[in-house]
């Protein structure tokens, strides 16, 4: 039977009509799904992070708007169980075993977000710094910042084993003791700051996030080698995978016959830009809405991350991805002189200088007119590749020489 143009007409245009409605059909179901996978992702992750309360610890909450959140990044050579990374993690990351390194956190930096998302601010704490020590963990009442999260660690856990805590849970009480040491030993150096939040990141975690955003764009000021962390670097704009991106921010000395004099104050300098950096990769992978490399972040944090028990992801992720987008300033706070105290090589500091410095950081006067241009945007001169090969930015890097000066966010700058 011959179909009139009429009727012919009718079913193409229900044809197409059925095929819209399917189309519209699979994109609904895939927002479901979506959603669905961000409820149960965050629900797991929730369930599975380590967590700590910090509750007064450094004062009562005040209703500002303001966040203050201590990352500590420690040297341990295990997870937060207490247990060996895989062998293969520490032949990448140089770290030799379990059996070396202790409880010291070799990464302190405070982040300030501000109310009404004002420009954030990260405040490293040099590791050397020498300080008093609040709760005098075992009896001791001053030492290097670092120090503060393992004495206290081992006098919670000498006290425990005293009273016949078992093991494991003697082990989980005094990593929450030693947490909430370190963050009173900060408040109290910073001159009372409140810490509402942190976050603890082990070795293996930094390497195994680094491990899925890799590669990671860095640059160099000079060419640069050490045996002991296994950095070997040109000088210039170069891509790491995540071996060498733990190299870069562990390296603390040039080890070749060069003349380039590395410092643990250009190692803090790295570490701030590598955070640039990684800050960078993210907002370009678009990592945020990549549900697969969310779910590989998640599984790192479930064990090798602690937080505190307020902290909310959701509220974290978010402010994460406004930092990744250039809206954060990171400073190194100064050191007066370098002495020598019980044998050990220690920051002598100006702890009045300090708190005034942060007391201005955190409380900056209301800006009047536009900000001051960032640093020198000459490239060093070479553009050096790693083993993963190179690549140019699109924009020129920002140029940093010493620890001194504020390092800006929003592009991969050039450090020592």
């Amino acid at each position: 039977m011959t179909m009139s143009p009429q009727h012919a007409a009718r079913r193409r245009m229900y044809r197409r009509r059925r095929w819209i409605v399917g189309i519209i059909a699979v994109i609904v179901l895939a927002l479901i799904a979506a959603a669905a996978f961000v409820v149960i992702t965050y629900a797991d992750a929730n369930n599975g992070i380590h967590r700590s309360s910090i509750a007064g610890v450094t004062g009562p909450k005040q209703n500002t708007g303001e966040t203050n959140i201590l990352i500590m990044g420690l040297d341990s050579r295990v997870d937060e169980n207490g247990k060996p990374f895989p062998q293969a993690i520490y032949d990448q990351i140089h770290a030799e075993d379990a059996s070396v390194g202790g409880y010291n956190t070799n990464v302190l930096m405070l982040i300030h977000i501000p109310a009404n998302g004002g420009k954030a601010v990260g405040i490293s704490i040099p590791r050397d710094d020498y300080v008093d020590f609040p709760d005098s963990p075992g009896g001791v009442d001053k030492g290097k910042i670092k120090e503060a999260y393992g004495d206290a660690m081992n006098a919670s856990m000498q006290k425990l084993a005293d009273k016949g805590v078992a093991e494991a849970d003697a082990y989980q009480q005094s990593r929450t003791a030693a947490r909430q040491s370190t963050i009173k030993t900060v408040s109290a150096f910073l001159g009372g700051v409140r810490i509402d939040h942190f976050v603890e990141v082990t070795m293996a975690a930094f390497y195994e996030v680094a491990q899925a955003v890799q590669p990671i764009t860095v640059c160099l000021n000079h060419a640069t080698a050490d045996t002991f962390s296994g950095a070997d670097f040109p000088a210039g704009v170069q891509e790491l995978n995540a071996a060498q991106s733990m190299a870069f921010v562990r390296q603390r000395r040039d080890t070749t016959s060069s003349d380039f004099d590395m410092t643990d104050l250009d190692r803090t300098r790295r570490q701030q830009a590598f955070m640039v950096s990684l800050a960078v990769k993210l907002k370009q992978a678009s990592t945020f809405t990549d549900f697969g490399k969310l779910q590989k972040l998640i599984d790192v944090a479930k064990k090798d991350i602690a937080l505190d028990d307020q902290l909310d992801l959701l509220s974290f992720a978010q402010q994460a991805q406004s930092l990744a987008g250039g809206n954060i300033s990171f400073v190194t706070l100064p050191i007066d002189h370098f002495d020598t105290v019980d044998g050990q090589s220690v920051n002598i500091v100006d702890v009045d200088a300090i708190r005034a410095q942060v007391h201005d950081l955190l409380n900056p006067p209301t800006p009047t007119a536009a900000p001051s241009p960032a640093p020198s945007t000459s490239s060093p001169s070479g553009s050096g590749s790693g083993s993963s090969g190179s690549s140019a930015p699109s924009t020129p890097n920002p140029v940093y020489t010493d620890s001194s000066s504020p390092l800006q966010s929003g592009n991969v700058p050039c450090v020592n």
